[in-house]
């Protein structure tokens, strides 16, 4: 008896997801069949044209979008960004820096701060777990 070992696949959204692109700036043959975990490891090696083309320009999806301005999702739709934007877009938005950006990103900062700030109180507590004595 031999086992047959199936082909991993997923959607081509999900395959977008892990590439970091916006599916819908992917060609059509992406969008249209599915992706092999073999297919998606080549893709992440030897990245084609179009796929560096839109990891460089875009559009980029919101997490991109919003790793790119320094603010989150959540962030980025109290803005009023809800679509795709292009590197040149993103880029426009840094320089204009409006008002919601610079509060998103002093919130980002916050929330970064308050994290590193809990971890580190964790830790301490770890340490002072391990070093009290066993009864």
């Amino acid at each position: 008896m031999t086992s047959h070992k199936t082909t991993q696949t997923m959607k081509p959204a999900t395959a977008a997801k892990k590439l970091g692109v916006y599916l819908e700036a992917t060609p059509a043959e992406f969008q249209e069949g599915v992706v092999s975990r073999d297919e998606l490891n080549a893709l992440q090696a030897e990245p084609p044209e179009w796929l560096l083309e839109l990891r460089r320009n875009g559009p980029h999806p919101r997490p991109v979008v919003a790793a790119k301005l320094g603010v989150s999702i959540s962030g980025l739709a109290r803005g009023g960004v809800t679509e795709a934007l292009t590197t040149e877009k993103i880029d426009a938005l840094k320089a204009e820096n409006p008002e919601w950006l610079r509060k998103e990103r002093a919130t980002q900062a916050e929330v970064r701060k308050e994290a590193a700030r809990i971890k580190a109180k964790n830790a301490a507590a770890r340490d002072e777990e391990r070093q009290a004595p066993r009864r």
